[in-house]
């Protein structure tokens, strides 16, 4: 459940029935409790982009780069040092007559970062042709430095020098890509033409993996931007330069396109290959090159090989996902004011959504946010999570996003249609085993849109209706449809494992009358619910009293005596779904703590435990926080790994156990299971 935004509430909305306004301090106080936490920036663009050499080699000193001093130290070995100020060009030829006479890799560390020192002088006094040039040799000989097989012999990869040939490697390639921007967009295709001073490049563009080059409108350098909205970063350290790409429009060979918000990124890292000359080497000072720029999907692709060696690439997943938060998609997604008061016009933004592109040789894990809340609540976990290299392989995220006012089973029908529909467009065959084998993890209310995916219905939730049956009742199609849509439905067979947490499994002691009467009177239900509601009060005897119809809002749905609690609880302890719970257990009580007793400050400890969960696991942390808290994710991370694991033999049935905050889990006799 997410805070809305800074001054998202307006006490100026009319409440319907009536000419009195709800007070804005009241209403807020109210609907606060239900909520998460305040949307985020995300990102910010940095006034000078990170570089790891800036310090080593002073590159924001008022003297300009300078040399490290081990270089240092062999410039006067060779007494050159006087040339280093006097004449650099000089005194880069001479290092390469030293170079070609002692081919040793203490000679081409020297001259890769004196190349790039002179690059950065160059470029700052405007030089672009002489900068390319010295950028281009100091890739080059970083590369020879680190990969060239002359050198295996003397390499050494506990010496600090060769973090910082793979740092001169990353920045020069970095600079040169930087140079050859239009517009301040990277745009990488077909062959790439470098003319310098004294050299050229041809330079030809292929993607690895699955991805293909025209897939991405441009790139953007991971360098240039900060975290800000996400906790942690992962990034993994080798030779590359990490981008953000950016998806283009809705390609026609990507068959979850359609899925995709508008901006979506993907981490990718560019690797500069240098091919050999005629005797099988490495030049860096022949004038001719012929390079290959390879871009992998970092999220898929943390290594490639060179010489038969493998080199770990330079990756960063987080920032590229901060970027694509950034985008005016998910400040609409992020007015969850607007999907808890008014679910019609929350339907602009209401599906599954993808924010990595759609494989098919992973399996899906499906997130359903609560109340007052939206898709964003999850990307401290989503980030997290990614951090795992296996649930990274293995799993892709979707995201469901929907109007919260609503009740929960009217957002579970929806749901329904929206994995038919994308399992009818990606996979029209149905031969993806992958996509037989999902995972949803649901907070809050979302628990409850989760658990309905897994259940048959019969006719246990018509009956919370009226006494007769559904073909008796004298309505218009629409009407009809609309109460087959939400009422009557088989369980998701593609759905094999549930993730609850903070779960109202016996609703929340906060859905009281004070909170139903100003819910009724600020949240607009869907139409065809009131339109089902009005019909069917207009014939006598139709409807029981009580009756599931009078749960106009999700805060009515979710009241601990609200019809459809206990007959979602025993439909769900017939489903042989494994369904693991977490719970919230909060130390102070506070003002919430009050009125809902021992649990997380919205749900109590006794609702939202389950007796017969396959695992359940309790944090001490408050509702609004437990889906980020550490714990949470751990667990939830532990169960897609189990997941992982027992993809080749059937489930076991709801085996019940409980799993405490020391990890430890017992059966229901108190023995421990794991």
């Amino acid at each position: 459940m997410n805070l809305p935004a800074k001054n998202s509430w307006d006490s100026r909305t009319p409440v319907r029935g009536g000419r009195h306004r709800v007070p804005r301090i009241w209403s807020l106080a109210v609907l606060i409790v239900l909520s998460g936490c305040v949307s985020s920036d995300w990102i910010r663009l940095r006034q000078i982009p990170n570089n790891p050499l800036a310090q080593p080699l002073q590159l924001l000193s008022w003297k300009g780069p300078q040399a490290t001093p081990r270089t240092s130290q062999l410039l006067r070995r060779y007494n050159l040092q006087e040339e280093l100020v006097k004449d650099p060009q000089e005194l880069l030829q001479d290092l390469q007559e030293i170079v070609v006479k002692e081919p040793s890799s203490e000679h081409v560390y020297a001259l890769a970062e004196l190349c790039y020192i002179n690059g950065k002088r160059a470029e700052q006094n405007g030089s672009r042709e002489e900068a390319l040039d010295m950028y281009g040799a100091a890739v080059g000989n970083a590369y020879i430095f680190l990969l060239d097989e002359r050198l295996d012999l003397e390499r050494n990869p506990y010496d600090p020098q060769f973090r910082r040939a793979c740092d001169l490697y990353n920045g020069a390639l970095e600079s040169v890509l930087r140079m050859i921007c239009k517009n301040g967009n990277l745009q990488l295709e077909g062959r790439i033409p470098v003319k310098t001073a004294t050299q050229s490049f041809d330079i030809k563009v292929v993607a690895r993996g699955n991805r293909n080059v025209s897939d991405f409108e441009h790139f953007r350098f991971v360098s240039d931007y900060e975290l800000q909205g996400l906790t942690n970063v992962y990034q993994t350290y080798g030779l590359g330069v990490p981008l953000i790409g950016v998806y283009g429009q809705k390609q026609q060979h990507d068959a979850g396109a359609e899925f995709y918000p508008q901006g979506i990124s993907c981490p990718v890292t560019v690797f500069l290959r240098v091919l050999p000359c005629e005797n099988g080497c490495v030049d860096a000072a022949q004038r001719d090159h012929h390079c290959v720029l390879e871009i992998y999907d970092s999220g898929r692709e943390t290594e490639t090989f060179v010489n038969h060696r493998r080199v770990p690439l330079e990756t960063d997943i987080s920032t590229p996902l901060a970027y694509a938060l950034k985008n005016p998609f998910f400040k609409e997604a992020e007015n969850v004011t607007r999907g808890l008061l008014n679910s019609k016009s929350s339907q602009t933004v209401a599906g599954i959504y993808m924010l990595e592109p759609y494989d098919p040789d992973k399996i899906p894990v499906l997130m359903v946010h609560g109340l007052w809340s939206g898709l964003t609540t999850w990307m401290e976990m989503f980030n997290d999570l990614r951090g795992s290299d296996r649930i990274r392989q293995n799993y892709q995220f979707w995201f469901y996003q929907y109007p919260t006012g609503q009740s929960f089973w009217i957002s579970a029908a929806h749901l329904r249609s929206q994995l038919e529909r994308i399992r009818s467009t990606v996979d029209p065959n149905r031969q993806s085993t992958n996509l037989d084998k999902m995972v949803v993890v649901a907070h809050s209310m979302g628990g409850l849109v989760a658990e309905m995916q897994v259940i048959d219905s019969g006719d246990h939730f018509w009956n919370l209706v009226s006494d007769y049956s559904i073909q008796e009742v004298d309505v218009p199609p629409e009407v009809l449809a609309y109460l087959r849509n939400t009422l009557y439905f088989t369980a998701n067979p593609s759905i094999q494992r549930i993730v609850t947490i903070a779960t109202p499994h016996g609703g929340s002691t906060l859905s009281n009358s004070a909170t139903q009467w100003l819910g009724r009177r600020v949240i607009m239900p869907p139409l065809e619910h009131e339109q089902a509601r009005k019909i069917l009060r207009q014939q006598d005897d139709v409807l029981k009293s009580p009756n599931l119809l009078d749960a106009r809002t999700s805060i009515e749905a979710m009241a601990p005596d609200c019809v459809i609690l206990p007959t979602l609880q025993n439909a769900r302890s017939n489903s042989r779904i494994a369904i693991h719970n977490i719970v919230g257990r909060t130390q102070e009580k506070g003002v919430l703590g009050r009125v809902t007793g021992d649990g997380d400050g919205v749900v109590s400890f006794e609702n939202a435990h389950l007796d017969d969960a396959a695992s359940e696991l309790v944090v001490a942390a408050d509702h609004i926080d437990i889906h980020r808290h550490p714990k949470t994710v751990l667990e939830v991370r532990r169960i897609l790994l189990e997941h992982l694991d027992s993809r080749n033999r059937p489930l076991p049935h709801r085996l019940p156990s409980v799993v405490t905050a020391s990890g430890r889990a017992n059966d229901s006799s108190g023995n421990s299971t794991r």
